[in-house]
């Protein structure tokens, strides 16, 4: 099987290298908003959005244009690769991934992406990496770069460079070590629950720095803005929450790879995210109701990675040849693994499950897990989908017998 995976380090560059890259950075924003400007302004005329060739014919002419001379200081790719950048957010866009592409502000996600593996020399015996006009750069060699390099990108997090290798290589097609399914109830309290009983406690990395952080906005925002005091107070607002991602970054990511090492089958809910962290404040026309209890309530939902739970998970089990089902989400909770009954009543407490058909009693969250564990079986043997249950009714099932809870053995024929 071919893997292609992305390997992140410290960069230690020199004050000069730093600099360079620091203009560099600048000229790709710079290209990206004048082709978003561009863009814009063809579309204000009635004339058609130019394609990625067209755009570097302009670019073209950008780098000749006496008035913007230092755009040849950059190197090409780099600016050819911003250019790349927006055609894809035009195509998110209309694709409905995302929303209309936005220009980037000075200080925000500064990054250089070199896509061409022919002009990176990556020396791992000596810790250094070599990229046009950069010269050879240092980086914290803390583990080997396998495979052939495809490209790097250069980024600025928090006042430090970092560098981040991506690679192709060859590998086996893995054997699988565990035959063992298992269903996953993400939430607030428990930030996994197993079908079996066992959960994770959530980390809560924003909630644990977040009096901090409001400390340092507040000492922010007494400063006169863009002076040297708002910058230091600017940097340390940065560093703590580059902390507050790594923490949560690690903790997913240590998770995520305990799971796929022992199931081969996972099975979580269809959660759009974005749909339930959504503001409810509405609009002046029509305000909307419990606007501080929903904002906590958005704040812990975005604390605990869904989405990226999702992501690592759905990857680190193809990389050892598990699968992850994702199930339609409804009534997970109001459903008696026992009876089958779905009524809201089942649950009248956060944590505690009572069928009102059958007395059945468990934890809410583990029988979740129980019933997401069951659609996805179902998903896989009769090939249902995740959408397929958005119209689900609220109606009582019929009842087919207590079925097997907790983790279940999957038989590969």
């Amino acid at each position: 099987m071919q893997r292609f995976q992305t390997f992140c380090y410290a960069l230690i560059p020199t004050g000069a290298q730093a600099r360079r890259m620091r203009r560099f950075a600048g000229a790709c924003r710079f290209v990206f908003n004048r082709a978003l400007a561009l863009q814009q302004t063809r579309h204000q005329q009635g004339e058609s959005r130019l394609d990625y060739t067209a755009l570097c014919r302009q670019l073209t002419a950008w780098r000749h244009d006496p008035a913007l001379d230092w755009l040849m200081q950059a190197p090409t790719h780099p600016l050819q690769q911003a250019l790349k950048d927006l055609e894809r957010a035009y195509a998110n866009f209309f694709a409905g991934r995302a929303g209309f592409p936005r220009f980037k502000r000075k200080g925000m996600h500064a990054s250089i992406r070199y896509p061409d593996p022919k002009q990176i020399k990556l020396d791992q015996g000596n810790g250094r990496i070599f990229l046009p006009k950069l010269g050879w750069l240092r980086y914290r060699a803390s583990r080997p770069v396998p495979g052939q390099v495809k490209n790097v990108t250069v980024s600025l997090s928090a006042g430090r460079w970092f560098i981040a290798v991506q690679t192709e290589r060859e590998l086996e097609q893995p054997v699988l070590a565990a035959t063992m399914a298992i269903g996953v109830d993400v939430g607030i309290v428990r930030f996994a629950t197993f079908s079996d009983g066992a959960f994770i406690a959530p980390i809560n990395s924003f909630k644990l720095h977040q009096q901090r952080l409001a400390r340092y906005q507040r000492s922010m925002s007494r400063k006169i803005k863009f002076s040297s005091n708002w910058k230091k107070a600017q940097a340390k607002v940065q560093r703590l929450h580059a902390l507050i991602a790594n923490v949560r970054r690690d903790f997913l990511h240590k998770t995520t790879a305990a799971i796929s090492r022992q199931y081969t089958l996972v099975c979580i809910e269809d959660l759009r995210v974005r749909d339930m962290s959504a503001s409810a404040a509405g609009t002046v026309q029509a305000p909307g109701r419990n606007v501080r209890a929903k904002s906590g309530l958005n704040q812990a939902i975005l604390d605990q990675g869904w989405g990226e739970f999702r992501r690592q998970l759905e990857y680190k089990l193809a990389w050892r040849g598990g699968m992850l089902l994702a199930v339609p989400p409804h009534y997970t909770s109001q459903t008696c693994p026992s009876c089958g009954h779905v009524s809201g009543h089942n649950r009248r407490t956060q944590g505690r499950f009572t069928c009102v058909a059958c007395g059945y009693e468990n934890n809410a969250d583990v029988v979740g897990a129980m019933n997401i564990l069951e659609r996805g079986h179902r998903l896989s043997a009769c090939g249902e989908t995740a959408q397929s249950g958005r119209s689900m009714k609220q109606e009582p099932t019929e009842a087919t017998g207590r079925r097997p809870s907790g983790a279940a053995e999957v038989l590969f024929l």
